[in-house]
């Protein structure tokens, strides 16, 4: 009962805000119509061009459900390749001190550089297309998760990695069962954080680099075209995409994980 209780105050808090948001952005539609008479496009107004969108109606000649596959597409390859090079780099860096002493500094310079900015790296990389956007998502999402896996590794609690020596552990076995598992709690915020990264520069890149297809080169092409409802839709699509994202796969591969390593209060602390 306890439990059903508190689902309903989180759905009703989330209908609160939603309505909130609602309000605001009409009110907003409002005043911009009635001060500048331009056609901002209101809540209603956007829902009704996305349903036509997912009935069916073609947006800058592909369906919106291409748009979408292919931006998470992209998205997806970004990102895991900056997992592997995070999790993996973060996990030996904070290991290793001498490593990290020569390379940690570079990884939080890389930290400095926005998204953006690496476009005409990835355009001398690769060109025009789905490599250089894959690229710059990778750049960009790759210091956060590395930095935060070295964060956890370094800051494993210096008892068990004392009780797992005095046990009679070698360097394999403490890293392994030690100095990972004490360090999930940051590799998940760092996942966390790299995957919000990871999702904004997909759809700016996007609108740069000149793909052809997904969301960011939607919302551009609506910019020239005028088509204003059409961006407005995207944004929404992007909005129900990161929040799914958020709930349906972090918070549950999160939530598993805890469980498993038995981690809740080190990750409560944290």
């Amino acid at each position: 009962m306890l439990l059903r209780d508190t689902r309903v105050r989180k759905l009703l808090l989330l209908l609160c805000s939603v309505a909130l948001g609602a309000m605001a952005w009409q009110l907003t539609a409002w005043i911009v119509s009635s001060v500048r008479g331009v056609d901002f496009p209101s809540p209603l107004a956007t829902l009704r061009h996305l349903c036509g969108l997912l009935a069916g109606v073609g947006l800058f000649d592909h369906s919106v459900y291409r748009h979408v596959a292919d931006s998470l597409w992209r998205w997806l390859f970004g990102f895991v390749i900056a997992v592997a090079g995070g999790v993996g780099y973060g996990l030996l860096a904070g290991h290793s001190n001498a490593l990290g002493r020569l390379t940690l500094p570079l990884v939080h310079a890389l930290q400095l550089i926005p998204g953006l900015a690496w476009i005409p790296v990835a355009l001398l990389l690769f060109g025009l297309g789905e490599q250089s956007t894959v690229c710059i998502i990778a750049l960009t999402t790759f210091p956060a998760i590395a930095i935060s896996v070295v964060a956890g590794v370094r800051q494993v609690d210096a008892t068990y990695v004392r009780a797992a020596r005095m046990l009679g552990a070698g360097k394999k076995a403490l890293f392994i069962r030690v100095l990972v598992p004490g360090s999930v709690p940051h590799i998940l915020s760092g996942l966390r954080i790299g995957a919000g990264n990871a999702w904004r520069v997909l759809l700016a890149a996007e609108m740069v680099v000149g793909s052809g297809t997904g969301l960011g080169y939607s919302i551009i092409q609506a910019r020239w075209t005028l088509d204003y409802a059409s961006a407005f839709a995207c944004l929404l699509v992007i909005v129900v995409i990161g929040l799914a994202f958020e709930v349906l796969v972090l918070r549950r591969v999160e939530k598993w994980t805890l469980e498993r390593w038995q981690l809740f209060e080190e990750h409560r602390r944290t």
